[in-house]
């Protein structure tokens, strides 16, 4: 092929056209780079998109993290009554 018929896009291509096939080439680096999970249909009826699972999921861990935070210490000693 001549270099102008190289930067043409065809019509059609043939499949000898597109070289050898490899299954499974890039699935290293795509497990790598993608955390994909299979959601229940209840779950995904619930959350249809990927934004109301991130935000629900943000909210949950937000709601987390303030349940098992020590709690702040005013500095103040807690009255006790004297008999």
């Amino acid at each position: 092929m001549k270099k102008d018929e190289i930067d043409e896009i065809r019509p059609e291509y043939r499949r000898e056209d597109l070289g050898p096939g490899v299954r499974g080439k890039y699935l290293e680096a795509y497990r790598a780079g993608t955390n994909l999970v299979l959601l229940s249909p209840d779950v995904a009826r619930a959350f249809p998109t990927e934004e109301a699972v991130n935000d629900a999921l943000r909210s949950l861990i937000e709601v987390a993290q303030r349940s098992v935070a020590p709690k702040k210490r005013s500095g103040r000693q807690p009255k006790t009554t004297q008999s």
